[in-house]
């Protein structure tokens, strides 16, 4: 049983023979992929404050020392990236901010806003002037929040992470994994493409990687939007000091990740954190974000790689190398675009021409 699932009206029929199967991958039952991809996007922290306290996580800030992004800011990052070439704005921000957070409230205030929400969609809204397409990954959200802003995004997102009580989440305000499969159900039910993914060696064992995996597999069999899981290791950080899962670990819990989800959701490693050459046999066919512009503000000691780099990885796994929009190609043929994302790309101005052009190069995917 899922912690937390109950309460959340969660219904999972995990099958022991589909854990086991998952426990016997190895790197060896998996091909590997006919390319590699990629999005050029900016990070675009909107605010440090968060209800949790996870021992991994450096992004957050305890309340009085949290900051927000004022629209000014918002809006010089986004044109800097659009002017770079970027396709996508990453809104991330701790989940929802607590009453803790009472600086942070003021300010919203300031800003005519009552919520992190409300101001979420006037970024969004930032971003698709400026010429990107949002990407907004906060966390745990009600239907009632995420409908405030799906509209709005191409894509969204947050971390499954893991479906086992891990000590790395204790503490009077522990993430919970029934609430973290309930956002990624909101999202199927209101059709939003979603990306969602687990993080390796937060404490968890084997059998808690495998159900995880089947976990997202069975919410996407039901909804059809998952577009790609991220496997993701936990890294050293001035509050993490136990340590990161070794190569051997990696590769087979990245097989596992291949082998136990639909062909059509895509399996991502961040190259900034995991050994991606490495990885390429394993079943990975993405590279997620990567910035020309700003850093990685959740893990701001691992450097983005430069597009060099991502194209080395491509050529030792003799593969093509392509660029892709937020929202994966599939979706965007499918009609699970909103109006205002379709106008976006559809757009005769020079953000909708780059989009198009990123969109003409997936389908005729070529060495970049």
């Amino acid at each position: 049983m899922i912690p937390g699932a109950d309460a959340y009206g969660i219904d999972l029929s995990l099958s022991e023979d589909d854990v086991e199967r998952l426990l016997s991958v190895t790197p060896a039952d998996v091909s590997a992929a006919e390319e590699l991809s990629y999005c050029r996007n900016v990070f675009v922290p909107l605010t440090t404050a968060c209800r949790y306290t996870c021992t991994y996580c450096t992004y957050y800030d305890p309340p009085g020392q949290a900051t927000l992004m004022t629209p000014a800011e918002i809006r010089e990052t986004c044109r800097e990236g659009a002017a770079a070439g970027c396709t996508e704005a990453l809104f991330t921000f701790g989940d929802d901010p607590d009453d803790r957070y009472t600086e942070l409230y003021a300010q919203l205030s300031e800003l005519g806003h009552d919520t992190i929400h409300e101001y979420l969609r006037e970024a969004c809204e930032i971003a698709l002037e400026e010429g990107l397409l949002p990407h907004a990954n906060p966390g745990d959200q009600t239907r009632e929040q995420m409908e405030t802003v799906a509209d709005l995004n191409a894509s969204m997102g947050v971390m499954l992470e893991t479906t086992a009580e891990v000590q790395a989440h204790g503490g009077p305000r522990a993430k919970n994994p029934g609430q973290r499969l309930a956002t990624i159900r909101t999202a199927g039910e209101l059709g939003v493409p979603f990306t969602t993914g687990i993080l390796v060696g937060l404490g968890e064992d084997w059998r808690d990687r495998a159900e995880s995996v089947l976990a997202i597999r069975e919410m996407h069999e039901r909804y059809g939007h998952v577009q790609e899981v991220i496997v993701q290791p936990v890294v050293e950080n001035e509050r993490w000091r136990d340590g990161s899962p070794d190569l051997a670990t990696m590769r087979r819990v990245t097989a596992m990740a291949r082998a136990g989800l639909p062909e059509e959701v895509s399996v991502q490693v961040p190259p900034n954190l995991a050994p991606a050459r490495e990885l390429t046999d394993c079943g990975i066919d993405d590279l997620g974000g990567v910035s020309p512009v700003t850093v990685d503000h959740i893990n701001p000691e691992y450097e983005w790689p430069a597009l060099r780099e991502l194209r080395a990885v491509a050529d030792a796994a003799e593969v093509p190398l392509r660029e892709r929009l937020p929202v994966y190609e599939r979706f965007a043929d499918d009609g699970w675009l909103t109006p205002p994302i379709e106008a976006a790309i559809d757009a005769d101005d020079g953000a909708g021409r780059r989009f198009r052009a990123v969109l003409e190069r997936g389908e005729n995917p070529v060495t970049i």
